[in-house]
């Protein structure tokens, strides 16, 4: 029977050492704040937002949300981070993501100090990620090892694979998991749209990352049997059960894989969760650093 990899325990116990560290401040201390941009709030960013603000709240953490009008370009995106860059009561900016054109995420995101940039997806973050020196590390590659290591899947010598190549979770996912601790010393085989026979690719490998956002991508014929799957992948489809209606998916099929694949994380329920309280451990490390209790390595 395939193990159901559920992220709740896991947010859980990241939400539990953010109390603590939040706890420990010292008298007097501004509380951690965290700011998310964004350009405005429809689908999907209203979803996000709310289940920011609730975990926020959750940890007295100050949360409020920036959303450029309609009318405002890039130029305006830019000035709003550079305020919030030099605002001491902010430890912590989330750009949402992805932009339209003419908007450029990235150039928008460096803007931002490194304590700051909470989602780890700037160039200096990046950088330090390359050079093994992460003050953040993009969220969601966090989420997505932090899962594997509470559940003690096989990382450490063995050969696992990472699906898809995106700067801000599969390229940096695949050097988190290569890299020594807090990395998990694995040998890493990158997969992407161009790398031929995707069951080819996969066969030998203990565990499986895949975030491309293509369902039904994982099955029977591409995963190796006994293979873990940590299902980072996020795409909308009709919901058969409620006619007119989306439900979220991942990439992996999990009624093909039961029984087959030794574990999965769900999709909802997953990586999602974690995601969120990375986020919020983020800023809750900038906060640390900002206000001199820690040193950013």
């Amino acid at each position: 029977m395939t193990v159901r990899l559920e992220g709740r325990p896991v947010a859980e116990a990241t939400d539990a050492a953010s109390r603590s560290a939040i706890a420990a401040g010292r008298p007097g201390d501004l509380p951690p704040s965290l700011v998310s941009v964004h350009r405005g709030v429809d689908s999907p960013f209203r979803f996000y937002l709310r289940r920011q603000a609730k975990a926020a709240a959750a940890l007295g953490i100050t949360f409020r949300d920036t959303a450029l009008a309609p009318a405002d370009g890039p130029e305006a995106l830019v000035a709003a981070l550079r305020g919030l860059d030099r605002d001491p009561a902010v430890h912590g900016v989330l750009v949402e993501h992805p932009l339209p054109p003419p908007f450029d995420f990235f150039r928008a995101v460096d803007e931002l100090r490194v304590e700051k940039d909470v989602d780890g997806v700037g160039a200096r973050n990046l950088g330090r990620l390359l050079g093994q020196r992460p003050v953040q590390v993009p969220a969601v590659a966090r989420a997505a090892l932090a899962i594997a290591q509470h559940y003690r899947l096989p990382l450490e010598g063995e050969r696992v694979a990472v699906v898809g190549r995106s700067p801000t979770v599969g390229l940096p996912l695949a050097v988190l998991l290569a890299s020594p601790p807090p990395g998990a010393n694995a040998a890493v085989t990158l997969l992407h749209s161009r790398s031929g026979d995707l069951a080819r690719g996969l066969a030998g490998t203990t565990t499986i990352f895949s975030c491309v956002g293509r369902p039904g991508l994982l099955d029977r014929t591409t995963v190796p049997e006994g293979a873990h799957v940590v299902d980072v992948g996020l795409s909308s489809v009709p919901d058969p059960e409620r006619p007119g209606a989306q439900k979220a998916v991942g990439d992996a099929d999990p009624r093909a894989l039961d029984g087959w694949a030794a574990s999965l994380t769900p999709v909802p329920g997953g990586v999602g969760p974690v995601t969120v309280a990375e986020l919020m451990a983020a800023t809750v490390s900038s906060w640390k650093i900002l206000s001199g209790a820690t040193e950013a390595s």
